[in-house]
């Protein structure tokens, strides 16, 4: 099956939930009109990346699911646009807290919550003081056009959440993400190293991947993010199909043909030939 893929990326306006929320319903529309089947959004993308400091005020930014509007909103906009879309959000459940997605399908049905399995902590990203470590485990999502893989951000550096995800059918892989500079190494650029390893896990499972990041400088409390863009689609074998600059917001749209990343997949042989009898040793690390 051939379908439409985009990603997108833009710069986030602080404490304006609503205005965030226009700039991804924009996004949503241009998509539409290219006929797009699924779109994705960057990693929290309703305020600015709040994780850069610690302060118990950004609490009051998670939001419960399903019942705050926003799902709803979102619902009706993807049934009427005949679109998919991963929805990353911040998440109040009961007394806890997620970076948690769902998966809005082209019929406006919302799907169960993938939590952030990977909490990453560092300056400038202080995601353990807000986050708990997810509960439930690696997702996939049937839409009417795909079986897309979701993770979020820091999971797409570790080569066991693309592999645990294409084994259990996924035929994209998506990841909402949100990185920049590092405040305590500003003269690391760890915009290459993070291309080459989505292209890595693109290359190695056959199957292509999508990610979304962020742009602009964010600052909080003095510490300053400057997000570094390039929203990135790339094929089963790790080419580079569409790349957006550090700069500009937008979105891409690329044609993928499923079939043959699956019949590559199928022809190439390392998941026929996988060995997870040798595999249980990596738990004893």
């Amino acid at each position: 099956m051939i379908i439409k893929v985009a990603t997108s990326q833009f710069k986030a306006i602080k404490g304006d939930f609503n205005a965030n929320i226009n700039k991804a319903i924009n996004f949503i529309e241009k998509a539409a009109n290219q006929n797009v089947d699924i779109l994705l959004l960057q990693e929290l993308f309703q305020d600015y990346y709040f994780c850069s400091t610690i302060n118990d005020d950004f609490f009051n930014l998670a939001i419960e699911f399903p019942s705050h509007p926003m799902f709803q909103k979102f619902s009706n906009i993807c049934k009427e646009k005949e679109i998919s879309l991963p929805i990353s959000f911040f998440q109040k459940k009961d007394n806890n807290f997620f970076n948690s997605l769902v998966v809005i399908d082209s019929s406006g049905k919302i799907s169960k919550v993938y939590n952030k399995s990977h909490i990453p902590e560092g300056p400038g990203y202080n995601e353990k003081y807000y986050f708990e470590k997810g509960k439930t485990g690696f997702m996939v999502f049937d839409t009417p056009k795909a079986r897309l893989g979701c993770a979020i951000c820091w999971d797409q550096w570790f080569p066991e959440c693309a592999r645990i995800l294409t084994l259990q059918g996924a035929e994209i892989i998506l990841y909402p993400s949100a990185i920049g500079s590092e405040p305590h190494m500003p003269e690391l650029n760890s915009k290459d190293h993070w291309i080459n390893t989505m292209i890595g896990h693109a290359a190695a499972n056959q199957v292509p991947v999508v990610a979304s990041n962020r742009i602009g400088k964010e600052t909080e409390a003095n510490i300053g993010l400057n997000f570094y863009g390039n929203s990135i689609i790339i094929d089963h074998l790790g080419n580079v199909l569409k790349k957006m600059n550090e700069q500009d917001e937008g979105i891409i749209v690329e044609e993928l043909d499923l079939r043959i990343s699956r019949d590559y997949r199928k022809m190439w042989g390392n998941f026929r030939d996988r060995r997870p009898d040798l595999y249980k040793k990596i738990l004893d690390f």
